[in-house]
């Protein structure tokens, strides 16, 4: 399963290269491509390669751009075989032979098995992933991946818990299966960079992502509730002090014990109100919310 989103300089080149090296170790298998509304040549470039081998090549076209998470969920869905693997990016700078080494990894008993470079390629990826693994609850630490391979077991254990997957790496990371990372050097070589759109969707995926699946919301809301409570303590504690040790404006200790009380009463009362919003946004991402427009075969 790859997701495209104009890519027209290297669908091709990935394509033959894919194909190349499924078509001479398996007998049978199906390559989904999910088309994310692409506004290039990237679907022009594909259909010339439709005699390059006996595969079949399923083409999903989303009605309008999506993004990545949402697209790949749409060809999960279109997927039957026992294994599937997961191409979020066209950037090859791995050796071709780890396509390979990951189905000799997952059929040793694993469900799910990624590529991951030793090292991340940039600061807001490190700052993310070392949010998401300290506030997460699972015994898997996410990191950069390149692509991965998941069984049909682990396909029917995530979906079983979300049918709207804002983020598949932590979904899987919390399906409670058995999980290996492969890690590789990377080999230098030119990629376009990716484009402000892309950027764009991943920013809100991140947010989305520590919000879903840690606690880190909740516990700078709780930080920020606690600050302010202490700091309206102080100001009745400073009001009684006035009031036995000078000769205050009549009325003001009143006051300012009123407004203490009643801002530390409304700090709680958003704490709660925080947890409430935090798991009605968990239920919100059960439903399935992407929209095909057509399914095409090559």
């Amino acid at each position: 399963m790859i997701y495209l989103h104009n890519e027209e300089d290297r669908i091709a080149g990935f394509l033959q290269k894919i194909i190349g090296i499924l078509d001479q170790n398996f007998q049978s298998f199906e390559i989904i491509v999910v088309n994310d509304c692409s506004t290039d040549n990237s679907i022009k470039n594909i259909k010339a390669l439709k005699d390059l081998a006996s595969s079949h090549i399923s083409l999903v076209n989303m009605s309008l751009h999506q993004g990545l998470e949402v697209s790949m969920t749409a060809g999960i869905d279109l997927s039957m075989g026992d294994f599937v693997y997961e191409f979020d990016d066209l950037a090859i700078d791995y050796q071709e032979s780890m396509i390979l080494d990951v189905y000799y990894r997952i059929v040793e008993g694993f469900d799910i098995v990624s590529v991951a470079p030793v090292t991340h390629n940039a600061l807001s990826s490190k700052l993310f992933y070392s949010l998401f693994n300290r506030y997460s609850k699972s015994k898997y630490k996410l990191r950069s991946e390149r692509f991965r391979i998941l069984s049909r077991r682990a396909i029917n254990r995530a979906y079983s818990i979300s049918k709207s997957i804002p983020y598949r790496k932590a979904l899987y990371a919390n399906s409670g299966l058995k999980m290996d990372v492969l890690e590789y050097k990377t080999i230098p070589r030119s990629y376009p960079r990716s484009n402000k759109e892309k950027g764009i969707f991943r920013n809100k995926m991140a947010l989305n992502s520590l919000i879903i699946y840690t606690n880190l919301a909740f516990r700078i809301s709780i930080g920020i509730t606690i600050v302010l409570f202490c700091l309206t303590m102080f100001s009745g504690i400073y009001a009684c002090a006035i009031y036995f040790s000078e000769r205050p404006i009549e009325g003001w200790t009143t006051t300012i014990l009123l407004i203490s009380g009643s801002f530390s009463g409304l700090f709680f009362i958003l704490a709660i109100i925080i947890k409430y919003l935090s798991l009605i946004v968990e239920l919100i991402y059960s439903k399935k919310t992407y929209l095909v427009e057509s399914v095409d075969k090559i």
